[in-house]
């Protein structure tokens, strides 16, 4: 029997019935398919998909406050942040030819036109310079280059440049850290933290302004003092480079310390740097370090006042004891010999004073011999010999004195001792036992930091210095500053004597210790001052290091510094004479100490 075959109208529905199901199949496909990726994106991803979000639409700011500002001790500006600029350009956001760039950037940059267009690239960015004032920028910014791009930095500024960089110290341009001086030292005080804040941006990814919380807008206004004073630090800095010039030194420190508290009123050291541009600097790191407070030296004969105390203190000697100085003798096979003694011979006896006046050796031997050598050594350590300061400044090392056993079996030691060589400290270290002379026998710690400070004046952190440690009577210090004052008035420190003012010091010429533990042909020259003797204010100390010549000794190359900075201390607090009458006086004996009488009545120490 034959198959039946379809009619056109029957056929034409079964196409149309199976493309129905097929549409329907492909709904229902597609339908799986959206929901199977819904799926994925809410249930399976939707975490991680809503952390997306949320960084897209929500940021998080950290505040912008600057770090604080340091002042001196009269409130005039160290350091303080202040905004810059880093133009960048991106080359492939640029419109016009490069030359065209270059010409119109040139006149606000320290480059020439064909230097930017060589730095320019073609794809990519590139910053063309850093540290633009703000005015530079705003100019920069009216040109409205396509492609070039000014991003506002930090930068830290020093209006004095190099008066006071090796106290104040520089920070790092690259993340803004304190790397030397209080910048360092102080680095956790002078930066202010806050907590970040989120706020929201819109589909541009601007922030939304409402979305900005008011607590972004705060200013830390608080600042850090120092016990500096810029004028005593400006002159002190004159007069050693003037000094070193002359003299042809290696370099120098001036240091001038309050007699009571312990406070520095200047730090000086040269060679220095500018804290601005402290990277010019980098093929000299010397000169990021603080001599004054790093290096130790042997003192000479600056120490000597400190031993007749010691020897005082003890009842080993009375002020009027008196010595017979052979000026040249033999300890353990080495030969201890004064100054003079080829020229002039023996001075026969001598008074403790006249030993100190002299800057005698062979007599110091003699008036440290009275003292057994363990007792010496006892209150060399009492002093704090061998110990740091305690200064507010970073990498102050320790002194270093000879163990017990040594210096007690060998004689040599507590002999060269006497006169201020076989051991060593730092120039602040050595400051700092004038400063027991000068407070009536305390033990002072020198610090450069008042405190922090808010804009009302208010205290708000002091540095914790430990109290003034009584180690010597006030009797003693009475009687050395009665000596140290004749050194001034008849002896080697006579260079630094002002007419009508009475101050204590003493002058040292010590040969310098070699890396092989012997001496080397150089010299490093000294002068301390204590002034007024009367009633002590400041000590304020000079120390050079490898002044050349013949007449480079501590009365001609670092007294008369310390007689410029005490004359500037006279007229800035208005100090009056302790003797006017001298200022009456028709002969001026200011300068007549080194150019007469010093060379014919005292060695040149």
């Amino acid at each position: 029997m034959a198959k039946a075959s379809l009619s056109p109208r029957d056929w034409l529905r079964t196409v149309r019935s199976d493309r129905l199901m097929g549409v329907w199949l492909i709904l229902m496909l597609a339908t799986a398919g959206l929901l199977g990726r819904l799926f994925h994106l809410q249930v399976q991803q939707g975490k991680v998909l809503r952390e997306r979000a949320q960084n897209q639409q929500i940021s998080y700011i950290q505040p912008f406050v600057p770090r604080r500002t340091i002042f001196d001790r009269q409130q005039q500006v160290l350091a303080i942040d202040r905004p810059a600029y880093a133009v960048f350009v991106h080359g492939h956001l640029l419109r016009r030819p490069k030359l065209e760039i270059a010409n119109a950037l040139a006149p606000f940059l320290s480059q020439g036109v064909e230097q930017i267009v060589a730095a320019i690239p073609d794809q990519g960015s590139i910053k063309l310079v850093d540290g633009l004032t703000e005015e530079t920028a705003k100019r920069i910014r009216a040109l409205r280059l396509d492609g070039v791009e000014l991003v506002m930095e930090r930068r830290r500024y020093y209006p004095q440049q190099d008066l006071a960089a090796e106290v104040v110290g520089y920070v790092n341009i690259v993340d803004h850290k304190g790397m030397a001086g209080v910048e360092m030292a102080y680095d956790r005080w002078l930066t202010t933290t806050l907590e970040r804040y989120q706020v929201q941006r819109d589909g541009l990814g601007r922030i939304i302004p409402r979305s900005v919380k008011q607590q972004l807008l705060v200013s830390d206004r608080t600042f850090l003092q120092l016990t500096i004073d810029q004028r005593t630090q400006r002159v002190a800095r004159q007069l050693l480079k003037a000094a070193i010039a002359k003299y042809n030194a290696k370099r120098g420190t001036v240091l001038v310390m309050d007699a009571q508290t312990g406070e520095m009123r200047a730090l000086v050291t040269e060679p220095t740097f500018d804290p601005n541009r402290y990277f010019d600097y980098a093929q000299r790191p010397e000169v990021f370090k603080n001599w004054a407070v790093t290096d130790l030296y042997e003192p000479g004969s600056t120490f000597k006042p400190i031993n007749v105390a010691i020897a005082l203190e003890g009842g080993y000697i009375q002020p009027d004891s008196t010595f017979y100085d052979e000026g040249m003798l033999t300890i353990d096979g080495w030969p201890v010999a004064n100054f003079d003694f080829e020229s002039k011979g023996p001075p026969g006896r001598l008074t403790v004073s006249q030993i100190l006046e002299r800057s005698s050796n062979v007599g110091m031997v003699h008036i440290m011999e009275q003292m057994p050598p363990a007792v010496y050594y006892s209150w060399l350590q009492k002093l704090g010999l061998g110990q740091p300061s305690g200064i507010d400044l970073p990498s102050e090392p320790a002194g270093q004195l000879k163990n017990q056993a040594q210096f007690t079996t060998y004689r040599i030691e507590a002999a060269t001792t006497a006169f201020g060589q076989g051991f060593s400290l730092t120039p602040i270290q050595m400051l700092q036992l004038h400063g027991i002379l000068a407070s009536g026998g305390k033990i002072l710690t020198p610090h450069v930091v008042k405190g922090i400070f808010n804009e009302e004046g208010e205290l708000l952190y002091k540095p914790p210095i430990p109290e003034p440690r009584p180690v010597l009577s006030p009797t003693t210090t009475a009687q050395v500053l009665q000596m140290m004052e004749a050194v001034v008035e008849k002896g080697t420190g006579q260079p630094a004597r002002i007419p009508g003012y009475r101050l204590g010091g003493k002058t040292g010429t010590a040969q310098k210790a070699d890396e092989r533990g012997g001496y080397a042909n150089a010299k490093i020259t000294s002068f301390v001052a204590i002034f007024p003797t009367t009633a002590p204010r400041y000590v304020v100390m000079a120390v050079i290091d490898e002044p050349l010549g013949d007449d480079a000794f501590g009365s001609t190359v670092a007294a008369p510094i310390v007689k410029g900075v005490i004359a500037d201390l006279i007229a800035a607090d208005g100090i009056p004479p302790s003797h006017p009458e001298e200022l009456h006086k028709k002969t001026n004996r200011l300068a007549q100490p080194q150019d007469q009488s010093g060379v014919e009545t005292t060695p040149p120490d």
